[in-house]
């Protein structure tokens, strides 16, 4: 194999994309691989190929001639004359079946990348690595290095300090801290959107370069669950900041942004000085008074213009200013924000009329003595500002489901997105309003508590098609997670009703392509036996199930395999009616049909 330094390195083909949709393109791979209505191409059948030989062939050479004993800046040879989309998919391909190697991704590094995720491969990231990023990928738009903990600060500002193209980065659960912000602050000018969620050594304060001397053009930046010391409770003042110092932010996820939409309304910035002191910059007041300048110097330009010049702008902008704040109100430009808790939704509602997406957590409320009731009020009042545009809802809430069919009725009419946690199960009738609530849904997430007493069935299989109940026909992923005690090996059957309510979801949602239903407290050979008897069309998109801890039989996991024929993975872990036999039975049945199902048991 022919190794030497490339002389220049080869421009991407006619055609370009932006970062943007690069990251779109990153994240709807796996989505476009579970499309079963087309055979894979032959591009795609090469790359599985590659792939599946990679380590057999294509690296066996330089991993055991070159990879331990040379630095090469440059690798002629095998993969260089492939275009950066192919390079980007190929190594999606290894990471998605685990078949990325360190030679594979040596001989991946190259010039024409553009978008980098090891994500999945965290594993593998060393400082010694990011010297090869950093000397090969000088042009990397995207790079995601989440999870790599292997990688000192120190090494990560060595990395960005030469990246000056990024437009996407994700450092989430790594080393990250406040001199790696302050790098990528001065160096990367470009960036758009930034992850250093799970970052443990990064105090909230440490962001305030992104809002003194950052990107201008950063829209996005996660970062929940960072800090782990004296100052951690930095948050709402540190968010505050960013809200008035980047103006570019449409959305943010940082604890405390509730608590800063509330201290930007009430304009009560006297109590965020001792923080913006002992951090060195300027204070809060001083920002907002920037800001009233800055709107003031708008108007004056406005008022200078023509009768005609006015009106042909108004016209302009009629349409836009319908969803608008009023005239002379401050609004922030935020769409997707996370880490809110309800008593700051007020502020937020107030002051973020575009949402689009948000996640809430109802358990932190500060008055200990609300009630559930007057929680529902208050999530009610405050979700009504976004009604007919939300499209994404995460909830905490530990009340039963029946104080939530409220709140979603007033904004769920947009919703594709849904999910709650910690909810009670309080019967069908809520479960059953809450679903009619939100008949646009394409994915829909329950992490619920069993009903605390028995919910009995009386009707027989016969007269299920006779039941009025909902349907979701563009539901996509279905996940119902109910607890159960560690000391518990089986869920309670409390719930047998329960049957009917799936069966409406199983049967209506005919894009479903994920499936899981954990700890389930029915039998659930009723419901397959019902779907697949009466309605088996919906079943057939299947590609993923988990039917964890739930009740479930040979029978039934045959008969999904059977039916099933694009299902990939099958998870019955703590299935107690299944033994090691029937998962041999069920594996070759599979094999014997072609099929590549991966089964998970215990």
């Amino acid at each position: 194999m022919p190794l030497f330094r490339q002389a220049e390195v080869r421009l991407e083909r006619e055609g370009e994309k932006g970062s943007e949709s690069m990251k779109r393109k990153g994240h709807q791979r796996d989505f476009d691989e579970e499309e079963e209505e087309e055979p894979p191409s032959l591009q795609r059948l090469s790359l599985f190929s590659l792939a599946e030989n990679m380590k057999d062939m294509w690296t066996q050479d330089y991993a055991h001639n070159y990879m331990d004993h040379y630095f090469f800046r440059y690798i002629m040879g095998p993969f260089s004359l492939l275009p950066g989309d192919l390079i980007e998919e190929l190594l999606c391909v290894l990471s998605q079946r685990k078949l990325l190697s360190r030679a594979a991704l040596h001989l991946l590094l190259l010039p024409q990348l553009r978008t980098l995720s090891l994500s999945h491969s965290c594993n593998l990231v060393t400082a010694n690595l990011c010297s090869l990023i950093t000397v090969r990928c000088q042009s990397l738009r995207c790079l995601d290095l989440s999870g790599a903990q292997n990688v000192s600060s120190a090494a990560l500002c060595s990395l960005l300090s030469d990246l000056s193209c990024l437009h996407t980065l994700s450092l989430a659960g790594t080393l990250c801290d406040g001199t790696v912000i302050a790098t990528l602050a001065q160096r990367c000018s470009l960036l758009q959107h930034l992850d250093v969620s799970r970052c443990l050594h990064l105090p909230p304060g440490a962001l305030l370069p992104l809002a003194l001397q950052g990107p201008k053009r950063l829209t996005s930046l996660l970062a929940l669950d960072i800090g782990l010391g004296e100052h951690e409770d930095d948050g709402p003042a540190s968010a505050a900041f960013l809200l008035l110092g980047v103006s570019s932010l449409q959305r943010l996820a940082i604890e405390g942004l509730g608590h800063a939409c509330v201290i930007i309304q009430n304009a009560d910035f006297a109590a965020t000085d001792g923080f913006t002191t002992r951090e060195g910059v300027p204070r809060l007041r001083e920002l907002w008074q920037a800001i009233v300048q800055e709107k003031e110097r708008r108007n004056v330009e406005e008022d200078r213009l023509t009768l005609e010049e006015k009106t042909e702008r108004s016209l302009s902008l009629d349409e836009g200013r319908r969803t608008d704040a009023p005239k002379g109100k401050f609004k922030l430009n935020l769409q997707e924000v996370q880490g809110l808790t309800l008593d700051g939704l007020d502020a937020v509602s107030s002051l973020c009329p575009d949402l689009r997406l948000i996640s809430l957590n109802c358990h932190d409320q500060d008055d200990d003595n609300d009630e559930g009731s007057s929680q529902s009020i208050h999530l009610t009042r405050g979700l009504a500002r976004w009604s007919g545009q939300l499209h994404f809802l995460s909830l905490q809430f530990s009340g039963p489901v029946s104080e939530l069919v409220l709140p979603l009725q007033v904004c769920s009419s947009s919703l594709l997105s849904l999910t709650l946690e910690g909810v009670q199960a309080d019967g069908n009738l809520p479960l059953v309003a809450l679903l009619r609530a939100c008949p646009k849904l394409t994915a829909l997430t329950l992490h619920i508590d069993p009903p605390r007493s028995n919910q009995e069935e009386d009707e027989d299989d016969e007269d299920v098609e006779d039941w009025d109940l909902p349907c979701l026909p563009h539901l996509r992923t279905l996940t119902l997670m109910f607890s159960l005690e560690e000391r518990r090996q089986k869920p309670v059957l409390c719930w047998t009703s329960l049957k009917g309510v799936l069966w409406s979801l199983l049967r209506g949602s005919v894009q479903l392509h994920t499936l899981d239903l954990i700890a389930v407290p029915c039998r659930l050979d009723p419901v397959f036996r019902l779907v697949l008897d009466r309605h088996a069309e919906p079943l057939r998109r299947l590609r993923r199930v988990n039917l964890q801890r739930s009740d479930v039989t040979m029978e039934t996991t045959m008969r999904l395999v059977d039916s099933c024929r694009h299902l990939t993975t099958l998870d019955v872990r703590e299935c107690w009616s299944l033994t090691r036999s029937n998962i041999a039975k069920l594996q070759s049945q599979a094999k014997r049909r072609h099929r590549k199902l991966h089964i998970t048991w215990t």
